[in-house]
């Protein structure tokens, strides 16, 4: 008992009592900001390794963004990353940053499905599928569950099966092998049920968007209910995006 409490006092507490209202510092990279100062532009999108930056004006798709810097590096007048690690939202669209703007990127709630909230606001239960994964996505989905996050505590859980599941988390660009089991898993559970995205690779392809080894097609019909950006994405992220989308408040 004595070694327990000791090793208490000296490390202090393992879990995040509010994962709502951390405060995370750098070298953590979260919701880029674009200033208005004019740069070559040519020359700042050809410096992303995924396309993610658009010209005229400049802007940063987060659907996109590895979040490696290199932008910032090499521009830090025109761009900086925050450390707001709040950057999911339910509308595509609102995941593009354009140079000026600096509003907070939020879960659209006149966007959301009306069920989803009532049957899933207390308890959620989602089966992970790697889609091709580097299994950095699902690492960090595996951390949102540990002793630190412990998203437990909302209700919110991985389970096995996904016939015992309300929705399906997503990870890699979706391989032509995966594509098959991601429909098979989709299709089992029973609706209701979300559809979310996690990571850059699940959302836009990734670094592997134009490979012939992908195939996306099951997006062609079904409804995205949640992307997650990141590469990976962080647990506070990947918290933060579930409890907007099925909590009443994303203040």
């Amino acid at each position: 008992m004595f070694k327990i409490i000791k090793a208490i006092y000296h490390n202090g507490k393992q879990y995040i009592p509010d994962l709502r209202n951390v405060k995370l510092r750098p070298p953590f990279r979260g919701r880029p900001e674009i200033s208005t100062a004019k740069v070559d532009e040519q020359a700042l999108a050809k410096i992303c390794p995924t396309g993610a930056i658009g010209t005229n004006p400049i802007s940063i798709d987060l659907g996109k963004c590895a979040f490696c810097g290199e932008c910032a590096f090499a521009f830090p007048e025109k761009i900086k990353f925050t450390q707001d690690y709040r950057t999911s939202s339910n509308i595509r669209e609102d995941l593009i940053i354009k140079e000026g703007e600096t509003n907070p990127i939020r879960v659209d709630s006149n966007s959301i499905r009306n069920e989803v909230k009532k049957i899933f606001g207390k308890s959620l239960k989602l089966r992970q599928v790697s889609a091709g994964g580097d299994n950095s996505c699902e690492w960090e989905l595996g951390a949102a569950g540990n002793a630190n996050f412990d998203m437990s505590r909302y209700g919110i859980e991985f389970t096995a099966s996904p016939r015992h599941s309300d929705g399906i988390v997503v990870t890699g660009p979706i391989t032509e092998n995966m594509a098959e089991p991601l429909r098979i898993a989709y299709d089992a559970i029973p609706e209701p049920k979300l559809f979310i995205l996690c990571g850059i690779d699940a959302i836009s392809g990734g670094l592997f968007a134009d490979s012939q080894a992908i195939d996306r097609s099951i997006l062609n019909d079904i409804k995205v209910d949640l992307y997650i950006p990141g590469n990976p994405s962080h647990p506070l992220t990947i918290v933060n995006a579930i409890l907007d989308l099925t909590r009443n408040s994303n203040k």
